[in-house]
């Protein structure tokens, strides 16, 4: 999901069937805080649809309640609807694309079943720290390819087909055009976080070309 700062509001697209949201321009930077701001409004992660494994792993990570892009964008996410959520960075927005993820996964559990693209390596880092955590009690199993690493390792992580992986563009090219027995197929979710950055650095016909690697199967988009 893509930094932004906005009045709130919800767009949905006829046809397609793609949700946009948009945070207030106030929210505030902490998971903790943009609990305190909805306190009284928001439902809880259990009144959002998540199966008990995920609440359980909301409650050790302390998450109290859903966060304002959290609460507006799973409901919709757990639908298999199209989402661009635009949030500010400490928003929350990670976990809102991750937990209806490892939900699918636990409904249908495959490899390369979700590919996360981030423009940094730290960035990569984070988000799959993030899916350890949450998807803990699941058993998720995560890939982190980025540059600056040794190809050679990195194709072991792939031949042990995890369930996530999160990639930095360049690199994941890299691996689709030269790691055999790789590809993304049967990709379920394509996610591009802080995607104005990605396509800022030029990385969107990398992105199109990868993400069309299959064009005959549908796949959802989170940005």
């Amino acid at each position: 999901m893509s930094e932004g700062s906005c009045s709130s509001n919800t767009q949905e697209k006829r046809g397609k069937e793609t949700l946009t949201i948009e945070e207030k321009k106030e929210t505030k930077p902490d998971q903790e805080a943009q609990e305190e701001e909805v306190e009284e409004v928001t439902k809880t992660f259990e009144e959002l649809g998540l199966i008990p494994e995920l609440c359980e792993a909301c409650r050790t990570l302390k998450y109290k309640r859903p966060t304002p892009i959290q609460a507006e964008s799973i409901p919709y996410a757990l639908q298999n609807r199209d989402i661009i959520g635009l949030a500010q960075t400490g928003s929350g927005k990670t976990a809102a694309f991750a937990l209806p993820v490892l939900q699918s996964l636990w409904d249908d559990p495959k490899p390369f079943f979700c590919c996360v693209l981030a423009p940094t390596r730290e960035l990569a880092y984070q988000i799959s720290q993030q899916f350890d955590a949450l998807g803990l009690t699941i058993g998720v199993k995560t890939a982190v390819i980025v540059g600056g690493i040794d190809m050679m390792s990195q194709a072991i992580a792939l031949s042990k087909r995890p369930h996530i992986i999160v990639a930095t563009p360049g690199r994941l090219h890299d691996h689709l055009e030269n790691t055999k027995g790789f590809s993304l197929r049967n990709l379920k979710y394509l996610i591009m976080d802080e995607a104005d950055r990605l396509l800022d650095m030029d990385f969107g016909p990398v992105i199109e070309q990868d993400s069309q690697s299959d064009p005959t199967r549908t796949k959802d988009v989170f940005i």
